[in-house]
């Protein structure tokens, strides 16, 4: 009966200690100091407004709201795009535009010297992510740009490479924060990354034919936004100074989830509709 008491006394100290370091992670953790802070990302410079990742792309989002490039467009061998290209993140949708020319990441910095860039480093390439990186360091980046990738080794390389420049949790990190904060661990682990970037799983049924997909394929996106779209998590997050986007929104709707989820910012195709919607949203 002892032994039992000890165990329920136990557990019992453990749960209701990490459901105050959740609520309250500064009793534990120093917050990040925030470089910058974004509630508007304009993925690929508004890739539903504009050709992605083109200078008119960039120079229409930054209507005073930052971007998001990829770090691949440094490569000076690219070839021009199409006058016409799908929006990904946006079904059956396609945008228009004169300035098909993919710029240097050079110029964006040289464009857009006050504007946070998110660089998304495509490929596992050391030669790439030294260039990127002396590039942010000559242009004295360090504090306006965020780099990383899904993968693992990728985000590892680049925080060995350039510490000072703020990355991403890839997927894999992820999902150890999922876990953690499903077994109560989160709030007494440290994490090295500053910016927690994540789908709102739900809007794949948006994308795709719902009355096309199995029963099973419906539950796994049921189940994964259930488990990744947590306002106590997202609170705990930026509670440690740990910025959330949520990507890629197109919709009033999907904005309006997000926000009031407690995500610090979203990624979005359109900058003008989430321009507006800004406007009207209440801080």
């Amino acid at each position: 009966m002892s032994a039992t008491l000890y165990v329920l006394s136990t557990l019992g100290g453990y749960v209701l200690t990490s459901a105050l370091l959740l609520k309250c992670p500064g009793l534990l953790h120093r917050p990040k100091r925030q470089r910058f802070r974004c509630r508007h990302i304009s993925h690929r410079g508004g890739a539903g407004e504009n050709l992605e990742n083109t200078m008119a792309a960039f120079h229409h989002s930054i209507e005073r709201i930052p971007c998001t490039i990829k770090a691949s467009q440094a490569l000076p061998e690219l070839p021009p795009y199409l006058c016409k290209l799908d929006v990904t993140f946006q079904k059956e949708s396609q945008c228009e535009g004169t300035d098909n020319r993919i710029p240097l990441l050079q110029e964006v910095f040289e464009a857009f010297p006050e504007t946070p860039v998110n660089i998304d480093i495509k490929m596992n390439n050391d030669v790439l992510i030294r260039k990127v990186s002396e590039l942010v360091s000559r242009y004295k980046r360090e504090h306006l740009t965020v780099w990383g990738n899904v993968n693992y080794e990728i985000v590892c390389k680049c925080f060995k490479e350039n510490s000072d420049i703020a990355t991403i949790f890839c997927a894999q990190r992820v999902l150890l924060l999922l876990g953690l904060f499903y077994t109560g661990l989160l709030p007494f682990v440290p994490f090295q990354e500053e910016f927690f970037e994540i789908p709102m799983p739900s809007i794949i049924l948006k994308l795709k034919e719902p009355e096309k997909m199995s029963k099973s394929q419906r539950f796994v996106i049921w189940l994964a936004d259930t488990l990744l779209m947590r306002k106590a998590l997202f609170d705990h997050l930026t509670a440690r100074g740990i910025q959330v986007y949520i990507w890629v929104l197109n919709e009033e709707q999907e904005y309006k989830r997000a926000f009031d989820l407690g995500a610090t910012g979203v990624m979005t195709d359109y900058p003008t509709k989430l321009k507006e919607f800004l406007h009207n949203y209440p801080a």
